[in-house]
Parts: C-alpha cells; sequence; structure tokens
C-alpha cells in the first residue's frame, strides 16, 4: 500500500503546471556551491567530459570573475544551510562591488525566496511585494546593461532568471496569466543560453526543465495539450541528460539540477532508489537545510519506510524546539503530519492525536488551510471516530466541511459523517 500517494512530494503539481510548461524552471537558477569533478551523486555517467562550469570564462560576464565566485560560494553555502545573515553580509559585500548590475539585486532577493519557499504550503504572502521589486529591479538593469552594450551575456542570463522567479511565484499565487507571460519571456532566452557555451552545464539546466516537462506534463494532464501548440517540442530523455549534466557538472543551479531530478524520480517516473540517492547527495551538501530534511522524511514515508521516515520527523521536530534557523512551525507543521501517520499505522491513536492537534495548532495563525492542516482535521476525526468519540468525530468532519477542499478531503468527510470510521490507516 502507497500511503503517500494522496500527497506526493510535489506538493501542488496542479500549481505548478503552467510553470513547467512555458519554461519557468529557468527561475531554479539559485546559485549553489560547485561540485567536485567526482561527485558520486547522480550515479548516471555522461559520454562528454564537462569541466566545472564556468571554467572557461564568457565574454560579457562577471561570472567568470575567480573573486566573484570565491564570495558567491562561501554566500551559496549559506543560504542554502539556512545560515541567512551570513549570507546577506557577502551578497551586500558584491552588490557593492558591482553597483548597477543585476547580480546585487538578484543574490539580495534569494533570502526572501528561500523564506517564501519554506511557507508555501500555508501560501504567506508577507515577502511577496519585496522580492517581486528585486525582480523588477533586476530586469530594468538588466534591460539598461543591454542598452548600452554592457555585459551583455550578464544582461540575459539574470533578465531570464528574473522572469522565471517572478512567473514562479505568481503561479504558486495562482496568477496564472502573469505567470505564463513572465514563462514566455523566459523560455525566449533557455535555449540561447544553451547555445553560448554547450559545455556550460549551468547553461543546460533551463532547456534541460523545459525539455522534460513539456512532454512529462500534457502526458499527466492531457487537458494542458493545447497550450504546447505555441511552445517548442519537449524531450524527456534529452532533458534528464541535460539536468544530469548540471548536477554533476554545474557550479551555479547543480543542487537545483539534483532537485529537479528528485521531482522526476518522486511524483513523474517514481523510482525510489533514485528519490533516496538524490535527497542523500542533497541533504549530505547542505545538512542544515530544513526543506530537504522534510523531503527526506516525506521520501521515505511515500516508500513504506514508516520507521525510519518517523525518525527522520523526529529529528525536525527536536531541531524546531532548539530553533534551530530554518526549521520553522510550517515545516515542522508537515514533520506532526507525518508523525501522526505513523503513529495511525502503529495503533497509538492518543499519540497520533496529539500529532494532528499540533499541526492545527501550528498552522492556525494562517488564513489559507494547507493540505497539512485539512488532513490533519479530517484524521483527528478518524482516530475519534476509533477512539469511541463519536460526537467530537463529527465536529471534526464538520469542520473539515467547511475548509478548503484539498484531495479528497471533503468526500472522506462525508463518508465518515455517515458511517463512522472503524478501519485501519
Amino acid at each position: 500500500m502507497n500511503t503517500g500517494s494522496a500527497h506526493p512530494i510535489s506538493i501542488s503539481a496542479a500549481r505548478v503546471l503552467l510553470v513547467f510548461l512555458v519554461g519557468i524552471g529557468i527561475s531554479a537558477s539559485v546559485f549553489a556551491q560547485p561540485v567536485p569533478q567526482k561527485t558520486t551523486s547522480p550515479s548516471e555517467k555522461t559520454s562528454k567530459v564537462y569541466p566545472v562550469a564556468w571554467s572557461t570564462p564568457i565574454e560579457g560576464s562577471i561570472l567568470s570573475d575567480p573573486i566573484l565566485l570565491s564570495d558567491a560560494d562561501k554566500a551559496l553555502d549559506h543560504l542554502y544551510n539556512m545560515r541567512f545573515e551570513k549570507a546577506d553580509s557577502i551578497f551586500s559585500r558584491i552588490e557593492k562591488r558591482y553597483p548597477q548590475h543585476p547580480i546585487g539585486p538578484f543574490l539580495k532577493s534569494l533570502t526572501q525566496w528561500w523564506h517564501i519557499l519554506s511557507t508555501l504550503t500555508v501560501h504567506d504572502t508577507s515577502q511577496d511585494k519585496a522580492f517581486l521589486a528585486q525582480m523588477d529591479l533586476v530586469i530594468d538593469l538588466s534591460a539598461k546593461l543591454t542598452k548600452k552594450k554592457q555585459y551583455e551575456f550578464d544582461a540575459m542570463f539574470f533578465r531570464t532568471a528574473a522572469y522565471g522567479f517572478r512567473g514562479r511565484l505568481l503561479s504558486d499565487r495562482e496568477n496564472w496569466l502573469r505567470a505564463a507571460q513572465d514563462g514566455k519571456s523566459a523560455l525566449d532566452d533557455v535555449f540561447k543560453l544553451a547555445e553560448k557555451d554547450p559545455m556550460n552545464a549551468d547553461l543546460l539546466f533551463g532547456a534541460g526543465v523545459y525539455e522534460y516537462f513539456a512532454v512529462a506534463m500534457p502526458e499527466q494532464y492531457p487537458i494542458v495539450k493545447p497550450i504546447l501548440f505555441f511552445f517548442p517540442e519537449g524531450n524527456k530523455e534529452r532533458g534528464i541528460e541535460r539536468l544530469e549534466i548540471a548536477a554533476r557538472h554545474g557550479r551555479f543551479v547543480s543542487a537545483e539540477a539534483a532537485y529537479f531530478l528528485l521531482q522526476i524520480y518522486s511524483t513523474f517516473q517514481p523510482d525510489y532508489e533514485k528519490s533516496i540517492d538524490l535527497i542523500a547527495y542533497l541533504r549530505g551538501r547542505y545538512p542544515g537545510n530544513a526543506l530537504f530534511h522534510v523531503m527526506e522524511g516525506r521520501i521515505l514515508f511515500r516508500w513504506g519506510q514508516w520507521e525510519r521516515a518517523a525518525t527522520v520527523f523526529t529529528q525536525i521536530e527536536a531541531l524546531h524546539q532548539r530553533k534551530v534557523s530554518g526549521y520553522n512551525n510550517e515545516l515542522v507543521s508537515q514533520a506532526h503530519y507525518y508523525l501522526g501517520r505513523n503513529e495511525m499505522l502503529r495503533g497509538d491513536d492518543a499519540v497520533a492525536l496529539s500529532h494532528f492537534q499540533k499541526v492545527i495548532a501550528l498552522e492556525s495563525r494562517w488564513k489559507y488551510e494547507s493540505f497539512f492542516r485539512v488532513h490533519a482535521t479530517l484524521r483527528a476525526g478518524m482516530i475519534s471516530d476509533r477512539l469511541g468519540d463519536r460526537k467530537k468525530a463529527v465536529q471534526f468532519y464538520n469542520r473539515v466541511l467547511k475548509m478548503e477542499n484539498q484531495s479528497t478531503s471533503r468526500d472522506r468527510a462525508k463518508k465518515y459523517l455517515k458511517t463512522p470510521y472503524g478501519g485501519g490507516e
């Protein structure tokens, strides 16, 4: 039984559907630490010998500056490990060194972006205005560089990334029209970037994302096929190959490429061995990243490794209690949800109920009712039924009917209102 299938690793595939289709995946060009040449993950080998990205200078780019690269390596290691203040300090130094260049506001937006990522499930919009303003500034500065014919490669690179980031956030906020417009703007340059230096693994990333998902998304969601009439054809095999190259040899996007491969092997082409290999790779490189930590537990749970998953989620709960950076209420609520699921499997209903009540409490300040909050409420009703407290169970089910419909939540609540829940997990 695949108990994780009701809520796959991709938090809402439907929500990011448009993002992938129109090539917004280039937005994930969040810079990452360099990868050693002999890294063992992802495990697939490529026929060509690719140098670490940016080993060969590109005309019209500051990204080949060794001092900048050294600073970026340090800052981005802090960023991915959620040491935000240390990352911001170095980003500010880079911005001062390159005034009027889009790299400054782009880098400064990354800590905002990671705060947004870690609260996506509850739709926290508190960072949106500031983040979108930074993306607008990046696009404006890139346009000015193009007009002056200065740093023309950088102008295209950062403009594309900014359109992608902005479109990705707009799609998460369900502003589909503006997201589509930004996605198309990003896609215009995705393949141009890849052609600039075919041996630069970072520049293959955006094309790889587009090529895979342009095929995979309509296969999974046929309703979107008409949209693709206006976009280039995709190729899943070539998309995966390019993502693997970016993951193994990228300097700026290796972690993001691994993340997209993880999406593929956990949702679109489910493969436990590859998924666990990829999350181990990300966790090994960035042990302080709370989001990757939660994903590790979810992957284990999805494939029935319930006790191993429970160990991971218990670690997350402990780190949250110690107020470790990145381990916020929104992420730990997911840990409590899955700990509750595990206790239901074990038959310890009292402990399971306490975990589900913690989910509800941790997310109570948010207006939006996430998957975890809704299904924690549903399962609190199921446990109440199993414990013989029908009155309390009915209260929980009625509450679910008034909440956001997440997956099959309302149908199940109606079912258990008619017939008390009495089964297993």
